[in-house]
């Protein structure tokens, strides 16, 4: 018996666990891979997107990160990150629990008794008194029965999913801009020499000479929560990466040396489930800047939305310096007593959500819900009795920028 069981071991899982296990309560994450990071390691996300607000956990694992060499700027080596955190989270004294898929969950008077984990051919029942849905999809809340929202209001459909990958053996100094390498794309795909309805080539610089990073293959259409529509968007992604890669190797000098050096071991899932919480938050409250009483953390990234349907990304930024807030009633629905969510699945909307997904916004999440959390098991409380004021005051404590 868990004080707390995060489950997901992602950004917002990795800082809802440390937050909960610095206060002393026992703590368990549970992860399905064999190794944390989320999108950080398995997605192969990188770099780390700039905002505001960014305080708490997230400089504590920057400073962790730059002690192994393992950032370059906002850049950061993913296999690097693993051992990062391995070290971090055994430091802190969490108990780990990988290779475990959430399979159930056990309510009673909206209250979560137990979850069931499957893994190796045996399934684990596992109790806590508050517990922590960090996996991105919302997968803990739904199998509770919290309502839940997905993609966009008009049509449910949600921004497409990307497989990212790395090349090495790149000439550095034969390097394209993006912008004169994605007219090249263009017109190999207008030839029909390449098919990928994204509209133009995003690639970064790695912490390494000679490798690029790519974030730019795109699914459309696929279900994020279906293991059907994920297993064709795997294939897809990776039939994508196999085409850029033989392109980019017979028409671009740069890359006639060109190795594939890492394809991330699960395509990056942009948004799916999201909660129905006490609060949703919205566009308007992201682009005015709405600050709340019941905050506990800000941002300030811009909305930014890849197309659910084909080519276009979509960005709406905040007026200059400005941020918004993020309300500690995103984070629970009232009907569960002891269930919060962190991460991309809080309670937003398609548009809203474009701009709290990235890692550090989600790791603010997460360091919020462990720490509310322990102020819910000190007193007994329902998660949506924590005493807000308190909660921000712990934060603060903590090093949060609010």
């Amino acid at each position: 018996m868990y004080s707390v069981i995060v489950v997901g071991g992602g950004p917002a899982g990795i800082a809802a666990a440390v937050a909960a296990r610095r206060r002393g309560l026992s703590t368990l994450l549970v992860e399905r891979y064999g190794f944390l990071g989320g999108m950080a390691t398995a997605g192969l996300v990188t770099p780390f997107m700039s905002t505001l607000g960014a305080g708490g956990l997230y400089p504590e694992l920057i400073g962790r990160l730059e002690k192994w060499e393992a950032m370059d700027g906002r850049n950061f080596d993913g296999e690097l990150t693993k051992l990062v955190l391995d070290e971090w989270l055994t430091e802190e004294g969490v108990d780990l629990l990988f290779h475990a898929l959430l399979t159930g969950v056990k309510v009673e008077n909206g209250k979560i008794s137990s979850i069931t984990v499957a893994g190796k051919g045996e399934e684990l029942e596992l109790k806590a008194s508050y517990f922590i849905d960090c996996t991105g999809d919302g997968d803990l809340a739904a199998l509770a029965g919290v309502p839940m929202n997905m993609g966009r209001g008009e049509d449910r459909l949600c921004q497409p999913m990307t497989t990212c990958f790395q090349l090495g053996g790149v000439d550095d100094e034969l390097m394209l801009s993006r912008e004169k390498l994605s007219l090249l794309y263009n017109k190999a795909k207008a030839e029909g020499r390449l098919k990928n309805p994204r509209e133009n080539v995003l690639w970064f610089y790695t912490i390494r000479p000679n490798e690029i990073h790519f974030n730019t293959t795109r699914v459309v259409g696929k279900n994020p929560v279906s293991i059907k529509e994920l297993t064709e968007a795997e294939l897809e992604a990776r039939g994508q990466i196999a085409q850029m890669f033989r392109w980019l190797k017979e028409e671009v000098p740069a890359f006639k040396d060109a190795y594939i050096l890492r394809i991330a071991t699960q395509i990056g899932v942009r948004e799916s489930r999201t909660i129905k919480g006490a609060y949703q938050l919205t566009e308007e409250d992201v682009l005015g800047g709405r600050k709340f009483l019941q905050s506990i953390g800000k941002c300030s990234y811009p909305i930014d939305i890849h197309s659910p349907k084909g080519e276009g990304t979509t960005i709406a930024t905040l007026a200059p310096g400005d941020w918004y807030e993020i309300p500690y009633t995103t984070l629970y629905n009232p009907g569960f007593k002891n269930l919060l969510a962190a991460g991309r699945c809080i309670s937003s909307t398609h548009e809203a959500q474009a701009s709290l997904r990235i890692m550090p916004t989600c790791m603010v999440i997460g360091q919020a819900a462990g720490l509310a959390a322990s102020l819910a098991q000190a007193d007994g409380l329902s998660v949506e009795q924590v005493p807000v004021e308190l909660l921000q005051t712990e934060l603060k404590a903590a090093g949060a920028d609010l």
